[in-house]
């Protein structure tokens, strides 16, 4: 059994693929708590407010506004399985490493995340969150291949 899985998800329907097989591990009785994970990215560059009047802090108060309600959201679903279900909203402009850290520090046993599957050139110019997870992470990591 896990007791802690971490479920990093970024508001898409991609990332959510997750969420069945952390339903089904739920069922099974082979999951304790699970963590939903929604990183925030707020591009600063030393100003909190630029000429015009667009005041930065009142865009990353919204922007997190929006990833606790869509947290929120996902949390109700999964609650409404029987499965205990706690939410964080963290800033950071790097997800694979704030994902890998919050892992490390909160004594997570598993992170589930779901893979676009990409392979060769492609995943060279777009890059992976799961596949820097994948290579940052001491603890398991269950990679979700989205069924197309």
């Amino acid at each position: 059994m896990y007791q802690k899985i971490l479920v990093p998800l970024d508001s898409s329907k991609l990332a959510e693929c997750a969420l069945p097989h952390v339903i089904n591990m739920g069922k099974d009785g082979a999951v304790g708590e699970v963590t939903l994970l929604n990183v925030v990215t707020v591009y600063i560059s030393g100003h909190s407010e630029y000429p015009g009047g667009i005041d930065i802090n009142a865009i990353r108060e919204n922007l997190f506004m929006e990833s606790r309600k869509y947290l929120a959201d996902v949390e109700a679903r999964l609650a409404s399985e029987g499965i205990k279900v706690k939410t964080e909203s963290l800033e950071g402009n790097r997800p694979a490493d704030i994902i890998s850290e919050y892992a490390q520090k909160n004594g997570i046993d598993m992170i589930v995340i779901a893979t676009h599957g990409y392979t060769g050139l492609k995943k060279l110019m777009f890059g992976s969150v799961a596949l820097g997870i994948l290579h940052e992470s001491h603890i398991p990591v269950l990679l979700i291949r989205p069924e197309s």
